[in-house]
């Protein structure tokens, strides 16, 4: 369950220049490994992530898109905090990251063709598997503490994307 001390209504967090640090350099290879592995999967998500509300975003003046806009924004800052950590620890993304893009093409448009209840069904599914992941990510690597809060902080995000798209779901039957 999220931590409930993070605020999920700031969709953008301030970050200032002191708040960037070199990571990793005394850490053992193994740890160093799995840390990468955790980071790259988190960073190709939350790029699909993005990519789906992106293609779900039509040109209603309505509530609906202006939600999909918020979300998609807190998505490009998670998927931002993940690059940013990366590069922190001496990584790169991944060069098949252009797949999770695809992904997230399909995904968003087909919904968006499909309508509003296949727009939000989609979201809460997504943003449930990426719940699900992030517990998982943060139970079996050893992250440091900086990261881990990160971390945190963006699956309280993601739980709040799906109350929000329930919440939605229901109100529209």
């Amino acid at each position: 369950m999220p931590d409930q001390n993070y605020d999920i209504s700031i969709i953008r967090p301030q970050m200032r220049s002191e708040d960037f640090t070199l990571r990793g350099r005394d850490m053992a290879p193994a740890r160093l490994k799995t840390i990468k592995k955790g980071l790259l999967a988190l960073h190709t998500l939350e790029l699909m992530a993005t990519t789906i509300y992106r293609f779900q975003i039509t040109r209603k003046n309505d509530d609906l898109n202006r939600q999909l806009i918020a979300a998609m924004c807190n998505e490009m800052t998670h998927h931002q905090d993940f690059q940013i950590k990366l590069y922190e620890y001496g990584f790169r993304p991944s060069i098949f990251r252009w797949a999770y893009w695809l992904v997230g093409f399909s995904m968003g448009f087909t919904s968006r063709l499909m309508g509003k209840t296949a727009i939000l069904k989609t979201g809460v599914w997504v943003e449930s598997k990426a719940v699900h992941h992030y517990a998982q990510l943060l139970d079996i690597i050893d992250w440091d503490q900086d990261t881990r809060k990160v971390i945190e902080k963006n699956q309280a995000d993601e739980h709040g994307h799906i109350d929000n798209w329930k919440k939605l779901l229901q109100s529209s039957r």
